[in-house]
Parts: structure tokens; sequence; C-alpha cells
């Protein structure tokens, strides 16, 4: 069983590389002992928000075994979406890098199906399911098992080869197969430069999120007014937010992904303060057709142009 497991690990890795992923870990699936009482705890404070969901499915969150039948084994992916250009203006509304190209979700799971119908194909009849971001599914805790890297004190998972601007992914699969070393050193040191650099206090302490002062969440997950108290700490973002992720030192490893379908519309990238000011829905649905900023909707977007655009032109750290 252990020459299989291994000759399918290699099998498997060697294949999401092909694909594009830029990582892939693997982990046993099993119960997540010790971020049971880190979630609890994170959930009974109210630091998540409006984000009812996260109550949900509490036990599947800590157990993929309750989300595949007979799961073996958590397979952690990772895919780049570093650009290479930034928006053109320094004044415009911002925007998350992630959010630049097409919608991640669609992109990631098109790939894990390749490669769970890969899995089929060269090792056997295999049950599994693909997760991005939108099931019940701890991402960084089984990215740390699966030696992918460390949880940074803003709570992202950091690579000591290429930062944090990636996106995570798990296909958990009813396969034994031959498991990576938890990532186990914490590399951020005495370092505090993202607790520093959020203008909301966000990180309340490392590793410690408050959504309900996230500008991410604030931008997208919010959807009744933003709180007037924010009116100055926005630092000019109307979707998501980097802040802590530019101002990390690992991310001087970042190198520009290579995956077409996250190109950024050129005309995102080139649009001045103003046109975003005066930004209409047929502009919105043009640039953002198949992107996450969809998400937030027209009216959305626009009320996070809104608040922010009482800001004086360049205000900010980023």
């Amino acid at each position: 069983m252990y020459n299989n497991a291994a000759k399918y690990s290699k099998l498997i890795k060697d294949e999401a590389l092909r694909l594009g992923f830029m990582q892939c870990g693997i982990a046993k699936a099993g119960f997540l002992e010790e971020e049971a009482p880190r979630l609890e705890n994170w959930l009974k404070n109210q630091h998540h928000g409006q984000m009812a969901y996260m109550e949900n499915h509490f036990d599947k969150r800590l157990d993929p075994r309750l989300l595949v039948e007979d799961a073996k084994s958590v397979i952690s992916l990772t895919l780049n979406y570093f650009p290479v250009e930034q928006q053109s203006d320094p004044n415009a509304p911002k925007i998350s890098k992630y959010a630049y190209g097409a919608d991640y979700h669609t992109v990631i799971k098109d790939k894990m199906f390749q490669l769970l119908n890969f899995i089929n194909e060269q090792i056997g009849a295999v049950s599994g399911r693909a997760f991005v971001d939108s099931a019940p599914v701890l991402d960084r805790a089984w990215a740390k098992r699966a030696g992918i890297g460390w949880v940074g004190k803003n709570s992202n998972i950091i690579s000591k080869k290429s930062g944090s601007f990636f996106f995570l992914a798990e296909l958990i699969v009813d396969l034994d197969l031959e498991y990576d070393a938890p990532f186990a050193t914490d590399h951020c040191g005495t370092c505090t430069k993202c607790i520093d650099a959020c203008p909301t206090d966000a990180i309340l302490s490392p590793f410690v999120i408050d959504a309900n002062k996230c500008i991410s969440y604030l931008t997208i997950e919010l959807r009744e007014e933003i709180p007037a108290t924010f009116g100055n700490q926005m630092e000019n973002w109307m979707f998501g937010c980097d802040i802590c992720q530019d101002v990390c030192p690992w991310n001087r490893f970042s190198a520009p992904h290579t995956e077409p379908a996250f190109e950024p519309n050129a005309q995102l990238l080139q649009m001045k303060r103003e046109d975003w000011l005066d930004i209409t829905e047929d502009v919105f649905k043009q640039i953002f057709k198949h992107s996450a900023v969809k998400r937030t909707k027209f009216k959305g977007l626009t009320r996070n142009i809104d608040f922010i655009k009482q800001l004086p032109a360049a205000e900010g750290k980023c």
C-alpha cells in the first residue's frame, strides 16, 4: 500500500502542477482538533459579523470525513493570482488583486475537476469532492497540515517560496496517499507589519481577525450601509483589501501568475478616479462580466464608491 500511495501521490502532484497549480500538498483526512476551540471562540465572540453561514455545519468544518464518505486524504492546492500590472491611477478606488481577472471559483473548480478525472483514469474509481472557498472547509488549516505554509498573523497562509498572493482549494478523496509533513514553523517572528498597517485594526491579535472591522468584509460581505465610523479608514478600497499582504515581507517573493483567465480587463486597469465615480451599470456589466466583483452587484459597488469618494484623492498608505 505504501508504494502505491507514494506512486499515486507523485502522479497527482505532477498533474496538479501541469494543470497550473503552484503547490500541491496532501494531508490525512481527520478531525481538526486544534482548530475546534479557535473556531468556537471566534464565532462566540461574533467576529464573523453577518456571515451567518460560518455558524452552519460546525462539525463538517472540522472533519472532512463528514463531507466525503470514507474520506482518506485532503489534497491541498494553491493557484497564484499575483498580477503583472496593477491599476494605473493611484487615486482610483482600489480593487483587490485577486478580483482583477475571471472569477477564481470557476477557474479553479474547472482545474480540480480535470484533476479528479485524471485520478479516476490513472488510478481507478475514486470518490471525491472539490472545494473552493464556498463550502464548510477550513482551507488554511488543511494547507498548513499539507505542508503548504504557515498561518501568518493576518490569518493568511504564507509560503516561503511565494508569499501569500494565491488561492487555496481542496480535493477530498477516499484514497490513501502519502502524506506531507505539516508546516510546523512560524516564520513571521516578531514582525507585526500587517497588524500595524491595518487601518481599521481588524487584526485583534496574531491570527485573530474581527470581520466586523475588516475592509474586505465591509466592501463585500456586509449588506447594509457601511458604518460611518469607518469613513476615514477605508484607504480608497472599493472591493476587498490587500493592505496586510502588500506590507508582508514574504510577498517580496511573489511572482506574476501565468493563468490566462486571471488576465485583467485592460479597461479596468486604465480607469481613472473620475471614471469610477461616474460608473454606469452597463460599464459595470462589461468590465466585471466574468469577475468575482459581480458578487457585490452594481448597487453594492456603487455603495462602496459613494462611501469612499468623500475622501481626498490619494489618501491612504497603500
